[in-house]
């Protein structure tokens, strides 16, 4: 009995894991931006024609959220070209080198989060000790509440 009451306990929390954690490779970005020394800028649709000269490049394209170094992009490839534009401060916006050609307007949003020191809950996405955090807290109550059953019925 012991051990059927261990089983169900193991499969509850398997499944409620599965259920409440959820796969990093889920997450999705909420906007398209480049990060360029350490900004965001988030791209628009406006077209830009007064372009100054070169001063980036993506250098890791990535759709899933998470927390990289560099000059990466969620909507552009490894490669794709940064420009400053004629009497824009970089400090506000940058334009973006489509493939077809165009160059498109991405406005400083602000610092780059992921550019910040790690708290002590951080892993590689720098919130996944945070999630399993409360995914554990969740599951204490439901693992408890499931032994408590087993432990009754078997009296």
């Amino acid at each position: 009995m012991k051990c059927k009451s261990l089983l169900i306990s193991f499969l509850i929390s398997l499944v409620c894991t599965t259920v409440f954690l959820p796969n990093k490779s889920s997450a999705e970005w909420a906007y398209s931006f480049v990060v360029w020394d350490g900004y965001v800028y988030v791209l628009s649709d406006e077209i830009v024609d007064q372009i100054d000269k070169e001063i980036g490049e993506v250098t890791l394209y990535s759709t899933n959220e998470g927390t990289y170094s560099g000059n990466f992009s969620n909507s552009y490839a490894s490669g794709t070209k940064y420009f400053s534009i004629i009497d824009t401060s970089t400090d506000e916006a940058i334009a973006i080198e489509d493939p077809d050609g165009q160059y498109y307007k991405a406005t400083r949003d602000g610092e780059y989060a992921g550019n910040k020191l790690p708290t002590p809950f951080s892993g590689p996405n720098n919130n996944d000790g945070f999630t399993l955090l409360i995914g554990l807290l969740a599951l204490f109550p439901i693992i408890a509440f499931a032994s408590y059953l087993t432990v009754k019925r078997n009296k």
